[in-house]
Formats: C-alpha cells, sequence, structure tokens
C-alpha cells in the first residue's frame, strides 16, 4: 500500500473514531431500523463478483466495504484500497455496490459492509470463489494391448473446489471406477482407477473419463482413449446357396476377424490342393464354382493366421442332382412334395456357427406316411379274405343239404322240389316204422 492509501485510511479510522465519541456524547443519534442489506456470492475463479449492499432508510450516513483482511476498499464513491480488479458500481444514499474481476481463490473469505451510525451497524456477505478443475488425463494405457492383458486406466484431474466427480464411460454406457481425492492447498487433486481384463470385444472400444464440477455446468471436461487389442484370428464359411445342385454357381467366402487382420487366408480340398479347374475360381477370400457337378464333392479347408496365432474352418460339399422336370398336372396333388435335404456341413473353426449338417442321404419325412398306409391296407385286405372264407364255407354247407335231400326223393318225384318234400316225408315215414318195429 502506498502512502496515498495509508493517508485515506488513517482519515477514515479517525473518522469513524469521532463519530464513536460524538455517539457518546449524544450528538449523533441512528434513526432505528437502519441496518444493511447484503447477500452471499459465488463465483467461478477467473469470473466477477458484484457485491451490494443496501439500506432501506438513510439520512446520507455512509456505506464502507471492507475486505476480509478489514481492509477499506471503498468508503462511499472513494476507492481506498489500490487494486485495479476493483471497480465501483454503484454509489448512493442507499446503495453501495462494488465489482472485483478476475477472481482468485485468495479473494475468497468474509466481506463486510458498515453503516456509520451511531452505533455503526455492519453485515456480513461470504464471497465463495469455485476452484476450475482441469482437463483430465487418461495414463496407463498400452497400445497395442494384448488380449487376456490386465490392465489399469487411471484419470487425474487437479485445481477442483470443491473436489470434483470423475465418471468412467465405456462407449455410451457408464462403469464404475475407484475414486481417490487429495487435498493440495485450497483445491484438491482427484484420481479414478478402471481396471480392464482385455478381450477382443475391447478392440476399437472408447474409453472416457468426465469430469463432473458445479463450475463446468455447461460444458463438462472430458478425455477419451480408444483401445487397440491385438488377438489371434476366428474364421468361418459362408455358403451362397443351401442345397447345392449340379449345374448351379456356388460360392464359399472364408469370413476371418482378426487383430492384425489375418490376410490371405489359404483353401484346400481334402488335405491337398484345389483341383486345377477352370470352374473354380479362387478370388482374395472368396472361393467360387461357377457349375457345380459331382467331382466337385470334397471336404473344403478355409485357414487364417496372424502372429499371434491359427484359426481354420471345414465345409463338406455334397451336390445333389438337378431337379427333373414334371408334366403339368390337372388335378392338385395329395400331399405337398417335401424339400430335397440340405448338404452335411461341417467346421473344425473356433466358432460354432460357422456352417449346420445334415445327412445328404436322408429319405425324407414322406417315408413314415408310406408305410402307415401300407400297414392299413395290409389289414384291410386280410379282414376281406376272412370274410370270403367264412361265406364260402357257409354257401357250401346249405348246398350239400339240398343235394341230400334231392336224392332222397328222386325215385319218386317228378321234379326237385317234390324230391326234397319226398325226401323229408319218407324220413318221416322212417322214424314211424322204427318206432313201429320197436
Amino acid at each position: 500500500m502506498n502512502l496515498k492509501s495509508n493517508l485515506i485510511f488513517t482519515l477514515y479510522t479517525i473518522y469513524g473514531i469521532l463519530l464513536k465519541v460524538m455517539a457518546s456524547k449524544g450528538k449523533v443519534r441512528g434513526i432505528s431500523g437502519q441496518y444493511p442489506l447484503v447477500q452471499n456470492v459465488t463465483v467461478t475463479e477467473g469470473g466477477m463478483a458484484n457485491l451490494t449492499c443496501r439500506v432501506e432508510y438513510n439520512d446520507n450516513t455512509s456505506l464502507q466495504w471492507s475486505n476480509p483482511a478489514q481492509q477499506t476498499l471503498f468508503f462511499g464513491d472513494k476507492k481506498a484500497l489500490r487494486d485495479n480488479r476493483i471497480e465501483l458500481v454503484r454509489a448512493t444514499s442507499s446503495e453501495l455496490t462494488i465489482s472485483i474481476n478476475d477472481v482468485t481463490l485468495g479473494d475468497e473469505g468474509l466481506y463486510t459492509c458498515s453503516l456509520f451510525t451511531m452505533p455503526v451497524r455492519t453485515a456480513k456477505a461470504y464471497l465463495t470463489v469455485l476452484g476450475v478443475p482441469e482437463k483430465p488425463e487418461i495414463n496407463g494405457l498400452t497400445k497395442p494391448a494384448m488380449e487376456g492383458d490386465h490392465i489399469t486406466l487411471t484419470c487425474i484431474t487437479q485445481g477442483s473446489k470443491p473436489a470434483a466427480d470423475l465418471r468412467w464411460f465405456r462407449n455410451e454406457k457408464e462403469v464404475k471406477g475407484a475414486k481417490e481425492v487429495n487435498a493440495s492447498g485450497k483445491t484438491f487433486t482427484v484420481r479414478s482407477s478402471l481396471q480392464l481384463h482385455v478381450d477382443r470385444n475391447d478392440d476399437g472400444v472408447a474409453y472416457t473419463c468426465r469430469v463432473d464440477h458445479v463450475a463446468l455446468a455447461q460444458a463438462p471436461q472430458q478425455a477419451t482413449e480408444v483401445l487397440e487389442v491385438h488377438y489371434a484370428p476366428r474364421v468361418e464359411i459362408i455358403k451362397s446357396t443351401t442345397v447345392p445342385q449340379e449345374g448351379q454357381y456356388l460360392k464359399l467366402e472364408c469370413f476371418s476377424r482378426g487383430n492384425p487382420s489375418p490376410d490371405p487366408v489359404m483353401w484346400t480340398k481334402d488335405g491337398g490342393d484345389l483341383p486345377d479347374l477352370d470352374r473354380i475360381i479362387v478370388q482374395g477370400r472368396e472361393l467360387a464354382f461357377t457349375s457345380l457337378n459331382k467331382t466337385d464333392n470334397g471336404t473344403y479347408r478355409c485357414e487364417a493366421s496372424n502372429h499371434l496365432g491359427t484359426s481354420s474352418a471345414e465345409y463338406v460339399l455334397y451336390v445333389y442332382d438337378a431337379p427333373t422336370t414334371l408334366p403339368p398336372s390337372t388335378t392338385p396333388p395329395l400331399h405337398p412334395i417335401p424339400p430335397d435335404p440340405t448338404v452335411q456341413l461341417s467346421t473344425h473353426a473356433s466358432d460354432p456357427t460357422v456352417t449346420g449338417s445334415r445327412d445328404p442321404n436322408a429319405l425324407g419325412q414322406h417315408g413314415t406316411d408310406h408305410a402307415l398306409i401300407g400297414g392299413v391296407v395290409a389289414v384291410v385286405v386280410f379282414v376281406t379274405l376272412c370274410l370270403i372264407i367264412v361265406l364260402g364255407r357257409y354257401l357250401a354247407r346249405h348246398k350239400g343239404t339240398y343235394l341230400t335231400n334231392e336224392a332222397k326223393g328222386a325215385d319218386d318225384a317228378p321234379d326237385a322240389d317234390t324230391a326234397i318234400i319226398n325226401a323229408e316225408g319218407n324220413h318221416a315215414h322212417a322214424e314211424e316204422k322204427k318206432e313201429y318195429f320197436i
């Protein structure tokens, strides 16, 4: 403080003492209800704070602002402290407002507004200065990471007041980390750690550390790191058709995923090289058959590798006969014709979703229906034969009885019917004769 400032401060002090002395003698009287009114202020470090002191009634008594060190800043419209950051905003008999620009953490504290009545009345306003946290930094990332590694990501931010909050995000999904807070004078240093067991799913994933703080309500600070993970390849074969038939076009694509990329891939057939045919075309990862035939049957293998390992997948190709064209039918079939069975597939790749499998020699589901119909027909034929046999035996028995009766009465009868009647009558007479002789 220079000589002029010291002189002004001394004069204000003497003036205050004189007011107190005069009040003690009853020469200056305060007006009842004259109290200064102030409000607490919160400002971000580097910002501007306005301190306002008001009174409802005033008899031209002066207002004064003092800093936490009890240094007078303004007495009425007179500046007492030489600080270019402090300026007068408004000075009247009922209000004294000052501003502090480029606020620092050292400006925080209790400011006093004094109304020089007898006795002197005061009001205190607390100026809170928020420490802005620095942009966070992420440490502990190794590039590239290997699949299976355990790594620890650490996020650090300094200069916050109060202590900031750190949050982790895996892409857009929040994950929980372990936070640690340390005081550094009036500000805080905050750390947050995230434990990772790296796998291939972490390749290309963005991990973000975000700082949440009251001083960053509109624009939170954050830092982002993208993981690069190296891993062994994994292979699968994708086919262009489900049921390969003679004369058709078939494309097999060897889809391999690995980092570094496993280029190129290698195709083999039945454990050996591919046949040198114009119908088989190899282009990059694709194996194409322009026109299938039975000689193409076999096991096709695709293999890919990088410096971390090798992976392969197999496809068993079975070529079916080309479908024959049937003449158009005027009536719809009783039963729909089931589809042809698909090719039998197999895989030795680490990914089980490569291919499916079906028996190419399967007869289809309609064999069971044919057996059932045959059984029903056999039962009907057997029952019919049994009925014919029983009916034949019945007719034969009645025919014998008719012929026997006709023979017995044939001697004296002019026709067959009379012979049967005579035979029955002779039989009755015989019974009578037999009874008579007894």
